[in-house]
């Protein structure tokens, strides 16, 4: 099969926030997608969606499928740019389409589709302008993040507030620095879980990954924090989170958190692969913080991967796993 896997390559620039590029992808995790896709037989040709001829690429060059692992480039349905270009051309990919990608880079509403489900979400409100009057639902602490990003990009651990002062001083940063609404909405204290599905003859909920912030206590971060995902493992700075996979979790409990990520999965619309990032309480209760269509697919330290080796996957057969599904479709189609 002949396959463009398309990209964004992370870079750095002293003239942009420090996580401006965050969600893009390492050259390790690039030419480690091209390896596994080469392995299974394949040819690969890698786009990077920053080249300016992206459009005419396509125009000129048949391939069988794209790979999509790109980010777009720009505003708040970026995700959904290349697959955008790509059913415009009739060009079949991996991964969600255009309106699963854009929905869930919106954490506003993907919560109001969630609560329409009867999936637990933590309550929130959403601030436009930073003036708003605080709901009276809200219980304090509270979290403040940009509405329409990932990654956790503008996310650190004084975005946990206990009192309306801390509270609108971090919606009015928020929303200068990131040109966006805030999203605000309830802590949840209790475990931090994450559960992948993967679609691949039949949808698959892979093993729960349990992160363990015990040992960060040195960091000050005691979540997912955009810090303790960009420098993971940085024993200086104290970001050496523990995984478990699977996940200390009873049997009873272990089936409600699968079966919310996979009712999440399915209400977004995803498609071949998600990733739904869960805080269980002290109830109990599965709270969904958000889904990412677009998991990242770094072979040592991405969370998906992780949870596909716990299922008895290699690496190449995560990959191949996930071509095969969107090809599958596209057969049916």
């Amino acid at each position: 099969m002949k396959v463009a896997l398309t990209y964004n390559l992370k870079k750095k620039d002293p003239l942009k926030p420090a996580d401006y590029f965050s969600e893009y992808d390492s050259e390790e995790t690039i030419n480690s997608v091209i390896a596994a896709l080469k392995k299974k037989g394949h040819s690969v040709e890698a786009i990077d969606v920053e080249y300016p001829a992206l459009f005419s690429y396509f125009k000129k060059n048949r391939v069988d499928m794209v790979f999509n692992i790109a980010e777009g480039k720009h505003g708040r349905f970026r995700e959904s740019e290349v697959p955008a270009v790509l059913d415009y051309l009739n060009i079949p990919y991996t991964g969600s389409e255009t309106f699963s990608l854009a929905l869930a880079l919106n954490k506003a509403l993907t919560k109001k589709i969630l609560k329409a489900e009867n999936i637990p979400t933590p309550n929130f409100q959403l601030f436009v302008k930073g003036d708003e009057e605080l709901s009276s639902d809200l219980v304090f602490p509270l979290i403040v993040k940009p509405n329409c990003e990932g990654s956790a990009k503008g996310i650190n651990k004084t975005n946990v507030v206990n009192s309306k002062e801390d509270l609108f001083k971090k919606v009015r940063e928020c929303i200068n620095i990131y040109r966006q609404e805030a999203l605000v909405e309830e802590f949840i204290e209790g475990k931090e879980l994450t559960v992948g599905i993967l679609e691949n003859g039949k949808t698959r909920v892979l093993p729960i990954l349990e992160i363990d912030f015990s040992n960060c206590k040195k960091s000050g971060e005691y979540f997912y924090s955009w810090k303790m995902k960009e420098f993971q493992g940085n024993t200086e700075l104290g970001l050496v989170p523990e995984f478990y996979c699977p996940a200390r979790l009873d049997k009873d409990i272990e089936d409600k958190v699968k079966d919310v990520a996979l009712r999440t999965h399915r209400a977004v619309g995803c498609l071949d692969i998600s990733r739904t990032d869960i805080r269980l309480d002290k109830s109990n209760i599965p709270y969904v913080l958000e889904i990412n269509p677009l998991p990242g697919l770094d072979p040592k330290e991405s969370n998906f991967p992780i949870m596909a080796y716990a299922a008895g996957m290699a690496y190449d057969d995560l990959i191949e796993a996930i071509l095969i599904s969107a090809s599958e479709r596209k057969r049916l189609n």
